[in-house]
């Protein structure tokens, strides 16, 4: 059984601006599956940059409201929202509430550096 708390994984900053803790990655942990998972914040009145990934990822929102940005569309989002993101997508989210946007990001196959392209 594997089991592992939000408070025991260091809290680091993405390329694109929000503050992550990885909490599985298949890449540098020994799962069976191939995705990897973390949970993200993006403060109020912040977004983070323009960037696009190689590889599949889902949003999922907990907390707080904001907006959705993938290429040419942009849409709002809060609590309860999912977002697909399709490979190489021109994406960032911004926070338009006055709390923390709270979400979970899944990429498939499992996140790494070399994946991601800031794009200003």
């Amino acid at each position: 059984m594997f089991i592992k708390n939000l408070k025991d994984c260091s809290e680091f900053i993405s390329a694109d601006g929000a503050a992550l803790r990885e909490l599985a990655n298949a890449r540098t942990q020994n799962f069976q599956f191939t995705y990897s998972l973390a949970h993200a914040v993006v403060k109020p009145g912040t977004k983070t940059k323009l960037h696009e990934l190689r590889t599949s990822e889902v949003y999922y929102i907990m907390e707080g409201k904001g907006k959705m940005h993938i290429n040419d569309e942009a849409a709002d989002v809060g609590p309860g929202c999912m977002v697909n993101i399709p490979p190489q997508a021109k994406q960032c989210i911004e926070n338009t509430g006055d709390t923390d946007l709270v979400f979970l990001c899944i990429v498939e196959p499992a996140w790494k550096a070399e994946d991601e392209k800031v794009l200003e």
